[in-house]
């Protein structure tokens, strides 16, 4: 009996892990528009570093000091994005060209 009731509760949890993840992201605003998700994110950066304090001093050791990186990943998102459709929107004339250049090759094989 137990051996049939284990993997239904096994799955139960998980399902409740899972809703109660996806709970806190749409009551939070991770979910909503980016003005929410704006709004969530610096809720988030005003909350954690003093929750990561108290947890050092509660369990007794330091974290060591995080690094400053000058790295914007919004910058990096908007330059790949712009990269990827670029290259879709030449990519037509950039497989004609290369089309042209092989069959000028296979051309130049056969005289």
């Amino acid at each position: 009996m137990a051996a049939k009731i284990f993997p239904l509760v096994k799955f139960a949890t998980k399902v409740t892990i899972a809703g109660g993840a996806l709970y806190v992201a749409y009551d939070s605003g991770l979910l909503g528009g980016s003005n929410e998700g704006s709004v969530a994110l610096a809720r988030a950066k005003s909350a954690i570093p003093p929750a990561v304090d108290e947890w050092m001093k509660y369990f007794g050791f330091e974290l060591p000091a995080t690094p400053k990186i000058e790295f914007s990943p919004l910058d990096a998102w908007n330059s790949g994005v712009q990269k990827s459709i670029h290259a879709l929107s030449v990519a037509p004339s950039t497989v004609g060209d290369y089309t042209k250049q092989g069959l000028q090759y296979v051309k130049d094989l056969s005289k």
